[in-house]
């Protein structure tokens, strides 16, 4: 049976078409093998790099302190730290103590010069501690109501009553440095800062000694002669004593004496003392009279 030229033609077509669709599926069969491998080096790279950051934050995490919850009077103690990083001075007095030109406080107190500013008092006195007195009292049956810092105080007006808060606060570092101050506001706190800042702003140098004939020491810790202060009804009369003897006086007195650092002292009182408003004025000017006189 003879070929005729368009059978040739027809299978040189058709094998032509096979060639091209095997080449079209080695192409295809390169593309996917290509595309595999890229896929398994970036899943490696991924998973290299999935691993270094566990590690890492393992690591991270064992060298991490322990979280340690900041206690009120961390707090306190930070915020006032940070106000007297922030503080600008507005008196020279203020300037020169920021400067570093004053570094101790009865350079201050010697030289009569008048304390405007509370941040002064916290850059030149070490370790000050700040307390309130007793000088209200809550209310209570028969005027039998337990004692406490603020004085609760009401003025009749039209609108009504307007109350206001008295707080007294002592300020001290125990070797000889004193304030009393008293703030007023119509709130308990903010009339606490008051007390406590005018405090600092009243702060004065007590001279301590031993003069009691029963103690021969030459320690301060007590009073070097006897002293006496007055205020409306109350007098307070301040005796040396000798070591251990202790404080005889009532306890809201206590806490002035401790903060002056006195040890051991006599007392003797009259008047009204259950208004310790005027037993810690009395109290403060019968300290004072100390360096008024001259030994």
């Amino acid at each position: 049976m003879a070929v005729t030229g368009g059978d040739k033609k027809e299978k040189q077509a058709e094998g032509e078409a096979e060639k091209v669709m095997e080449k079209e599926l080695d192409n295809d069969k390169q593309l996917k093998e290509m595309t595999e491998v890229v896929e398994a080096k970036e899943k490696a790279a991924d998973d290299k790099v999935s691993k270094e950051f566990a590690e890492t934050a393992k690591a991270t995490e064992r060298g991490r302190p322990e979280f340690k919850r900041e206690s009120r009077e961390d707090r306190f103690a930070r915020e006032a730290k940070e106000k007297l990083e922030a503080w600008i001075p507005r008196t020279e007095l203020g300037r020169a103590v920021r400067a570093g030109k004053v570094a101790n406080i009865d350079e201050v107190l010697d030289e009569g010069k008048k304390i405007m500013e509370p941040q002064i008092v916290d850059l030149l006195v070490k370790n000050l501690k700040t307390d309130t007195l007793f000088i209200g009292q809550a209310k209570g049956k028969f005027g039998g109501g337990k004692r406490r810092a603020f004085r609760q105080t009401q003025k009749k007006t039209k609108e009504g009553n307007v109350l206001t808060f008295g707080v007294m606060a002592v300020v001290g570092d125990g070797h000889g440095h004193v304030g009393l101050g008293y703030g007023r506001a119509a709130e308990t706190l903010p009339a606490k800062e008051k007390a406590i800042r005018k405090a600092k702003l009243n702060i004065t140098k007590i001279q301590r000694g031993c003069a009691s004939f029963d103690c021969s020491c030459e320690e301060e810790h007590s009073i070097p002669l006897t002293v006496k202060g007055k205020c409306g009804s109350v007098r307070v009369q301040l005796m040396p004593a000798p070591q251990g003897t202790g404080l005889v006086i009532n306890d809201e007195m206590k806490k002035i004496l401790k903060a002056v650092g006195i040890k051991d002292v006599y007392s003797k009182t009259a008047g009204k003392v259950n208004t310790t408003f005027n037993t810690a004025k009395a109290l403060m000017m019968a300290l004072e009279k100390i360096g008024e006189v001259r030994l």
